[in-house]
Protein backbone atom coordinates (compact mmCIF):
# COMPACT_ATOMS: atom_id res chain seq x y z
CA UNK A 1 0.00 0.00 0.00
CA UNK A 2 1.49 3.69 -1.15
CA UNK A 3 2.04 6.11 1.79
CA UNK A 4 0.29 8.51 2.39
CA UNK A 5 0.68 11.99 0.86
CA UNK A 6 1.10 14.70 3.03
CA UNK A 7 0.42 17.98 2.50
CA UNK A 8 2.40 20.68 3.32
CA UNK A 9 0.69 24.12 4.63
CA UNK A 10 2.70 27.25 2.20
CA UNK A 11 2.26 30.73 3.49
CA UNK A 12 0.01 32.83 1.24
CA UNK A 13 2.09 34.99 -0.98
CA UNK A 14 2.57 38.60 -0.06
CA UNK A 15 0.39 40.92 -1.92
CA UNK A 16 1.97 42.82 -4.66
CA UNK A 17 2.77 46.60 -3.67
CA UNK A 18 0.45 49.24 -5.44
CA UNK A 19 2.21 51.65 -7.90
CA UNK A 20 1.64 54.77 -8.34
CA UNK A 21 -0.72 54.62 -11.49
CA UNK A 22 -1.86 57.67 -13.18
CA UNK A 23 -5.46 56.61 -11.86
CA UNK A 24 -4.52 57.00 -8.52
CA UNK A 25 -2.69 59.99 -8.72
CA UNK A 26 -6.00 61.65 -10.52
CA UNK A 27 -7.89 60.21 -7.35
CA UNK A 28 -5.95 61.95 -5.11
CA UNK A 29 -5.71 64.69 -6.85
CA UNK A 30 -9.16 65.35 -7.04
CA UNK A 31 -9.87 64.30 -3.56
CA UNK A 32 -7.07 67.30 -2.57
CA UNK A 33 -8.70 69.50 -4.63
CA UNK A 34 -12.29 68.89 -2.76
CA UNK A 35 -10.69 68.97 0.35
CA UNK A 36 -9.02 72.32 -0.49
CA UNK A 37 -12.71 73.44 -1.70
CA UNK A 38 -13.95 72.45 1.72
CA UNK A 39 -11.29 73.99 4.08
CA UNK A 40 -11.83 77.55 2.20
CA UNK A 41 -15.90 76.86 2.15
CA UNK A 42 -15.45 76.73 6.18
CA UNK A 43 -12.84 79.41 6.63
CA UNK A 44 -14.95 81.76 4.45
CA UNK A 45 -18.08 80.56 6.61
CA UNK A 46 -16.26 81.21 9.57
CA UNK A 47 -14.62 84.48 9.02
CA UNK A 48 -17.99 86.23 7.90
CA UNK A 49 -19.95 84.45 10.63
CA UNK A 50 -22.37 87.04 12.19
CA UNK A 51 -24.64 86.77 15.26
CA UNK A 52 -26.12 89.42 14.49
CA UNK A 53 -27.16 87.75 11.03
CA UNK A 54 -28.24 84.22 12.35
CA UNK A 55 -30.38 86.03 15.46
CA UNK A 56 -32.04 88.12 12.57
CA UNK A 57 -32.35 85.74 9.83
CA UNK A 58 -32.07 82.12 11.12
CA UNK A 59 -35.88 81.65 12.41
CA UNK A 60 -36.48 82.37 8.51
CA UNK A 61 -34.19 79.48 7.64
CA UNK A 62 -35.83 77.32 9.66
CA UNK A 63 -39.11 78.28 8.82
CA UNK A 64 -38.43 77.87 5.21
CA UNK A 65 -36.37 74.38 6.41
CA UNK A 66 -39.95 72.57 7.74
CA UNK A 67 -41.96 73.81 4.18
CA UNK A 68 -39.27 71.77 2.23
CA UNK A 69 -39.79 69.25 4.64
CA UNK A 70 -43.66 69.08 4.97
CA UNK A 71 -43.58 70.03 0.80
CA UNK A 72 -41.69 66.97 -0.21
CA UNK A 73 -43.37 64.64 2.69
CA UNK A 74 -46.71 65.31 1.08
CA UNK A 75 -45.91 65.14 -2.59
CA UNK A 76 -43.93 61.90 -2.22
CA UNK A 77 -46.84 60.08 0.32
CA UNK A 78 -49.22 61.18 -2.45
CA UNK A 79 -47.05 60.15 -5.34
CA UNK A 80 -46.11 56.76 -3.53
CA UNK A 81 -49.91 56.12 -3.52
CA UNK A 82 -50.44 56.96 -7.00
CA UNK A 83 -47.98 55.19 -8.15
CA UNK A 84 -49.38 51.94 -7.50
CA UNK A 85 -52.73 51.96 -9.74
CA UNK A 86 -50.09 53.51 -12.22
CA UNK A 87 -47.51 51.04 -12.36
CA UNK A 88 -50.65 47.73 -12.01
CA UNK A 89 -51.72 50.02 -15.41
CA UNK A 90 -48.22 49.88 -17.15
CA UNK A 91 -48.04 46.07 -16.15
CA UNK A 92 -51.72 45.17 -17.33
CA UNK A 93 -52.14 43.64 -20.56
CA UNK A 94 -54.69 45.95 -21.44
CA UNK A 95 -53.62 48.12 -24.65
CA UNK A 96 -55.86 51.31 -23.42
CA UNK A 97 -55.04 51.26 -19.48
CA UNK A 98 -51.29 50.44 -20.33
CA UNK A 99 -50.77 53.54 -23.04
CA UNK A 100 -52.64 55.97 -21.01
CA UNK A 101 -50.41 54.69 -17.62
CA UNK A 102 -47.35 54.97 -20.31
CA UNK A 103 -48.79 58.55 -21.69
CA UNK A 104 -48.91 60.00 -18.03
CA UNK A 105 -45.16 59.17 -17.27
CA UNK A 106 -43.61 59.46 -20.55
CA UNK A 107 -45.31 63.24 -20.07
CA UNK A 108 -44.67 63.83 -16.29
CA UNK A 109 -40.89 62.12 -16.93
CA UNK A 110 -39.88 63.61 -20.42
CA UNK A 111 -41.11 67.66 -19.41
CA UNK A 112 -38.87 69.81 -16.49
CA UNK A 113 -40.78 69.79 -13.25
CA UNK A 114 -40.35 73.74 -13.40
CA UNK A 115 -42.63 73.73 -16.83
CA UNK A 116 -44.94 71.27 -14.63
CA UNK A 117 -45.31 73.55 -11.94
CA UNK A 118 -45.61 76.76 -14.22
CA UNK A 119 -48.89 74.70 -16.36
CA UNK A 120 -50.49 74.30 -12.70
CA UNK A 121 -50.26 77.37 -10.85
CA UNK A 122 -50.31 79.73 -14.31
CA UNK A 123 -52.33 77.61 -16.55
CA UNK A 124 -55.11 76.73 -14.56
CA UNK A 125 -54.91 80.21 -12.92
CA UNK A 126 -56.05 81.35 -16.34
CA UNK A 127 -59.13 78.96 -16.00
CA UNK A 128 -60.14 80.77 -12.57
CA UNK A 129 -63.80 81.25 -14.11
CA UNK A 130 -64.42 77.23 -14.75
CA UNK A 131 -62.81 76.23 -11.58
CA UNK A 132 -64.96 78.86 -10.02
CA UNK A 133 -68.26 77.22 -11.54
CA UNK A 134 -67.00 73.66 -9.93
CA UNK A 135 -65.55 75.16 -7.03
CA UNK A 136 -62.01 74.35 -7.44
CA UNK A 137 -60.80 77.75 -7.48
CA UNK A 138 -60.01 78.10 -3.67
CA UNK A 139 -57.16 75.27 -4.18
CA UNK A 140 -55.85 76.05 -7.74
CA UNK A 141 -55.50 79.94 -6.21
CA UNK A 142 -52.72 79.14 -3.94
CA UNK A 143 -49.47 78.66 -4.98
CA UNK A 144 -48.87 76.28 -2.02
CA UNK A 145 -51.86 73.85 -3.23
CA UNK A 146 -50.37 74.04 -7.28
CA UNK A 147 -46.90 73.17 -5.72
CA UNK A 148 -47.71 70.20 -3.96
CA UNK A 149 -50.55 69.39 -7.14
CA UNK A 150 -47.59 69.55 -9.54
CA UNK A 151 -44.88 67.80 -7.51
CA UNK A 152 -47.25 65.10 -6.69
CA UNK A 153 -47.91 64.01 -10.10
CA UNK A 154 -44.46 64.26 -11.15
CA UNK A 155 -43.00 62.27 -8.60
CA UNK A 156 -45.87 59.54 -9.01
CA UNK A 157 -44.74 59.25 -12.44
CA UNK A 158 -41.05 58.22 -11.64
CA UNK A 159 -42.46 56.44 -8.46
CA UNK A 160 -44.54 53.93 -10.89
CA UNK A 161 -41.79 53.40 -13.22
CA UNK A 162 -39.92 52.24 -10.49
CA UNK A 163 -42.54 50.20 -9.11
CA UNK A 164 -42.82 48.70 -12.33
CA UNK A 165 -39.11 47.83 -12.15
CA UNK A 166 -38.94 46.54 -8.71
CA UNK A 167 -41.93 43.82 -9.51
CA UNK A 168 -40.86 42.62 -12.63
CA UNK A 169 -37.62 41.90 -11.08
CA UNK A 170 -39.60 39.08 -8.57
CA UNK A 171 -39.45 35.70 -10.16
CA UNK A 172 -42.73 34.30 -11.93
CA UNK A 173 -42.02 30.86 -10.46
CA UNK A 174 -43.38 32.59 -7.03
CA UNK A 175 -46.82 33.53 -8.98
CA UNK A 176 -46.86 29.92 -10.01
CA UNK A 177 -45.95 28.60 -6.72
CA UNK A 178 -48.69 30.58 -4.97
CA UNK A 179 -50.76 29.84 -7.74
CA UNK A 180 -50.77 25.86 -7.06
CA UNK A 181 -51.68 26.63 -3.20
CA UNK A 182 -54.69 28.10 -4.14
CA UNK A 183 -53.78 31.79 -2.84
CA UNK A 184 -55.78 34.42 -4.80
CA UNK A 185 -53.88 36.62 -7.41
CA UNK A 186 -54.20 39.90 -4.80
CA UNK A 187 -53.47 37.73 -1.44
CA UNK A 188 -50.16 36.60 -3.94
CA UNK A 189 -49.46 40.39 -4.69
CA UNK A 190 -49.98 42.16 -1.53
CA UNK A 191 -48.41 39.42 0.65
CA UNK A 192 -45.13 37.46 -2.03
CA UNK A 193 -44.65 39.94 -4.63
CA UNK A 194 -44.92 43.56 -3.13
CA UNK A 195 -42.65 43.33 -0.49
CA UNK A 196 -39.91 41.94 -2.01
CA UNK A 197 -40.54 44.21 -4.75
CA UNK A 198 -40.75 47.25 -2.25
CA UNK A 199 -36.98 46.14 -0.82
CA UNK A 200 -35.91 45.88 -4.33
CA UNK A 201 -36.95 49.82 -5.12
CA UNK A 202 -35.66 50.56 -1.44
CA UNK A 203 -32.65 52.30 -2.61
CA UNK A 204 -34.20 54.01 -5.71
CA UNK A 205 -37.17 55.41 -4.31
CA UNK A 206 -34.37 56.96 -1.71
CA UNK A 207 -33.03 58.62 -4.41
CA UNK A 208 -35.99 60.12 -5.79
CA UNK A 209 -36.53 61.52 -2.10
CA UNK A 210 -33.08 63.03 -2.37
CA UNK A 211 -34.05 64.51 -6.34
CA UNK A 212 -37.39 65.88 -5.00
CA UNK A 213 -35.55 67.64 -1.99
CA UNK A 214 -33.35 69.84 -3.92
CA UNK A 215 -35.88 70.25 -7.01
CA UNK A 216 -38.46 71.82 -4.48
CA UNK A 217 -36.29 75.17 -4.62
CA UNK A 218 -38.00 75.84 -8.02
CA UNK A 219 -41.23 76.66 -5.97
CA UNK A 220 -39.67 79.92 -4.65
CA UNK A 221 -40.39 81.38 -7.95
CA UNK A 222 -44.30 80.66 -7.70
CA UNK A 223 -44.21 82.53 -4.11
CA UNK A 224 -43.45 79.69 -1.70
CA UNK A 225 -41.34 80.57 0.74
CA UNK A 226 -39.55 77.23 1.31
CA UNK A 227 -35.81 77.47 2.61
CA UNK A 228 -34.71 78.53 -1.07
CA UNK A 229 -37.50 80.84 -1.31
CA UNK A 230 -36.50 82.46 1.94
CA UNK A 231 -32.50 82.43 1.37
CA UNK A 232 -33.51 84.71 -2.12
CA UNK A 233 -35.42 86.77 0.94
CA UNK A 234 -32.40 86.96 3.40
CA UNK A 235 -30.09 87.93 0.25
CA UNK A 236 -32.20 90.50 -0.94
CA UNK A 237 -32.66 92.43 2.75
CA UNK A 238 -28.66 91.54 3.55
CA UNK A 239 -27.16 91.61 0.39
CA UNK A 240 -24.71 89.13 2.01
CA UNK A 241 -23.58 86.10 -0.28
CA UNK A 242 -23.47 83.81 2.61
CA UNK A 243 -26.90 83.36 2.84
CA UNK A 244 -26.91 80.62 -0.04
CA UNK A 245 -23.79 79.18 1.38
CA UNK A 246 -26.15 78.81 4.44
CA UNK A 247 -28.75 77.42 2.40
CA UNK A 248 -26.36 75.10 0.50
CA UNK A 249 -25.11 73.49 3.57
CA UNK A 250 -28.80 73.02 5.22
CA UNK A 251 -29.86 71.15 1.59
CA UNK A 252 -26.81 69.23 2.64
CA UNK A 253 -27.55 68.28 5.54
CA UNK A 254 -31.24 67.05 4.68
CA UNK A 255 -29.55 64.95 1.99
CA UNK A 256 -26.99 63.47 4.10
CA UNK A 257 -29.36 63.09 6.87
CA UNK A 258 -32.03 60.80 4.49
CA UNK A 259 -28.65 58.52 3.48
CA UNK A 260 -28.21 57.89 6.52
CA UNK A 261 -31.73 57.03 7.35
CA UNK A 262 -32.09 54.93 4.21
CA UNK A 263 -29.06 52.97 4.84
CA UNK A 264 -30.04 51.71 8.23
CA UNK A 265 -33.53 51.13 6.98
CA UNK A 266 -31.77 49.04 4.18
CA UNK A 267 -29.70 47.00 6.63
CA UNK A 268 -32.64 46.55 8.65
CA UNK A 269 -35.20 44.78 5.94
CA UNK A 270 -32.15 43.00 4.14
CA UNK A 271 -30.56 41.17 6.84
CA UNK A 272 -32.76 38.28 6.21
CA UNK A 273 -30.61 38.42 2.55
CA UNK A 274 -27.16 38.26 4.21
CA UNK A 275 -25.05 34.98 4.87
Amino acid sequence: MPPALSIEARPAPAPAPRGWSIARLGGYAVAAVWLGLLALLVFYLVSVFSPEFMTRYGPRYLDGLWTTLLLVGISVTIGGLLSLPLALARLSGNPILNGAALLYTTFFRGTPLIAQTFLVYYGLGALNAELKSIGLWWFFREAWYCAIFAFSLHTAAYQAEILRGAIRTVPSGQREAAKTMGLSRWITFRKIILPQALIVALRPYGNEIVLMIKASAIVAVITVYDLMGQTRFVFSRSFDFQAYLWAALLYLAIVEVLRRIWDVLEERLTRHLKR
